[in-house]
């Protein structure tokens, strides 16, 4: 099963050197758990290509420092590609930026958000089950860091997990088969912090040592990750 993954933005290039690239996070989070995958990286956010739906088995959209209503030359193609997809019955997965684009191009709305950041590790409800949310715990935690948010999700999608902060953090969708993450389960919790660290005057020291602190909590990306492979597995 060939997976297609959607490079949208990059670590800070301060980070660049100590970090890998967010598809290669993904390639590292998910291959363990699927070793049949076999993965190719579109980097769009520079003017690479996109691929076709023949292309590939399933499609991951990973993050950017972009918001998707902003005027960035990839995103109208993208969205594209997205209902494209979900036509042909392919897999999608958004990460992010990739899950706002997904609700987007499906006819939902994106805001950035009167909360604010949302940095660290955040905490959800589990709202609604699906197959392939297996194990099932009632709550999932996982690193974030947006202060966009699907504000209206697209019409037939469901919200499977959802906090205070975040009411449409995990979302699936009617038009295809597709799902999408607001959280960062690619990000260990080295990256989180230093991504807070580089970015502390932007927070403001008590939401970026607040952030700092929540990242000794454990988190469930490995879960994350068993969800994300489940789903692409379904359609193999």
């Amino acid at each position: 099963m060939h997976i297609a993954i959607i490079e949208t933005g990059a670590p800070p290039e301060a980070l660049q050197a100590r970090h890998a690239s967010y598809p290669v996070m993904m390639q590292r989070l998910i291959a363990p758990l699927a070793p049949q995958l076999t993965f190719s990286t579109h980097r769009v956010f520079d003017g690479g290509a996109l691929p076709a739906p023949a292309d590939f088995d399933g499609l991951i959209i990973m993050g950017s420092a972009a918001g998707v209503y902003e005027d960035h030359a990839f995103i109208a193609p993208l969205e594209d590609l997205i209902r494209a997809s979900a036509a042909a019955g392919k897999p999608q997965v958004g990460v992010c930026f990739g899950h706002q684009l997904m609700a987007q191009a499906f006819g939902g709305r994106v805001e950035k958000s009167d909360k604010g950041w949302g940095i660290g590790v955040h905490r959800y409800d589990v709202a609604s089950n699906a197959d392939w949310m297996t194990p099932a715990p009632s709550k999932i935690a996982c690193a974030v860091s947006h202060q966009d948010q699907v504000v209206t999700p697209p019409p037939g999608a469901r919200t499977l997990a959802a906090s205070d902060f975040c009411a449409h953090a995990v979302l699936a969708y009617a038009q295809g088969p597709a799902i999408s993450f607001q959280m960062h389960p690619e990000f260990d919790h080295q990256y989180a912090s230093d991504l807070i660290g580089v970015r502390r005057n932007r927070y403001g020291e008590a939401m970026a040592d607040e952030a700092l602190a929540s990242l000794n909590a454990p988190s469930d990306r490995a879960l994350l990750a068993r969800w994300i492979v489940n789903f692409l597995e379904r359609w193999r």
